[in-house]
């Protein structure tokens, strides 16, 4: 049971990047799921995060109208595409899953559960 995060590198500012999550031993069909990430020295950071169908998403201020959740339950992956990137994007990005309601806190890294190794992303001026 884990979850498989890739496609992070280096890029430049205003370039895109696509991040992907893939589970195995379990199905994302069953969570709803979010990605985070970390800077140096700071807290994990709420990214964006969908539920179980991939009928709702949320997003974080700082992403909102440049990054895009979305899952294909049938490939069980979960990605994240990364648009207009700013180097303080730049960051560990984490995938996690929760069996948490999705209207109960679903921003909270506490009420995830399975977390990812982390894919680093880094975006320079």
């Amino acid at each position: 049971v884990q979850l498989q995060a890739s496609g992070g590198g280096l890029v430049q500012a205003g370039d895109s990047l696509r991040l992907s999550c893939a589970a195995s031993g379990w199905r994302v069909g069953n969570y709803n799921m979010g990605w985070f990430r970390q800077a140096p020295g700071q807290e994990r950071e709420f990214v964006a995060g969908i539920n179980r169908s991939g009928g709702s998403t949320d997003y974080g201020d700082s992403v909102k109208g440049r990054f895009t959740i979305s899952k294909s339950n049938l490939k069980n992956t979960v990605w994240l595409q990364m648009n207009s990137l700013k180097p303080e994007d730049t960051a560990v990005y984490f995938c996690a899953s929760t069996a948490r309601i999705w209207s109960a806190g679903i921003t909270d890294p506490g009420v995830y559960s399975l977390w990812g190794q982390g894919t680093l992303v880094t975006v320079s001026s």
